[in-house]
């Protein structure tokens, strides 16, 4: 079993910067690791992700500004948003596949005011 707790959410003015962690109870190696988002009556999607042989995937509405990283040392992956836009608003789950099975955090919301 591995835990994963969010922090870094809050609110941000549009144009502002936010870094979420995402610190894992136990190591998280080179396993697939990610961030998703969600609002209210949609569908979780993909922000970023990156696969255990190092492809980072970013979606397209968040290229260029915001950048997912790692330090391994400390267990903890992070997600730098920066530009942010009122339409980043959501609340934001990091995702850490380990051997096949799949974890989630418990969510961090995020809310960018216009």
């Amino acid at each position: 079993q591995v835990q994963l707790v969010e922090s870094g959410g809050g609110l941000v003015q549009a144009g502002g910067s936010l870094r979420l962690s995402c610190a894992a109870s136990r190591s998280i190696g080179l396993n697939a690791m990610g961030w998703y988002r969600q609002t209210l009556g949609k569908q979780r999607e993909l922000v970023a992700l990156r696969t255990r042989f190092g492809i980072i995937n970013y979606d397209d509405s968040v290229k260029g500004r915001f950048t997912i990283s790692r330090d391994n040392a400390k267990n903890t992956m992070y997600l730098q948003m920066n530009s942010l836009k009122v339409e980043d608003t959501a609340v934001y789950y990091c995702y850490l596949n380990r051997d096949g099975v799949e974890y989630w955090g418990q969510g961090t919301q995020v809310t960018v005011s216009s």
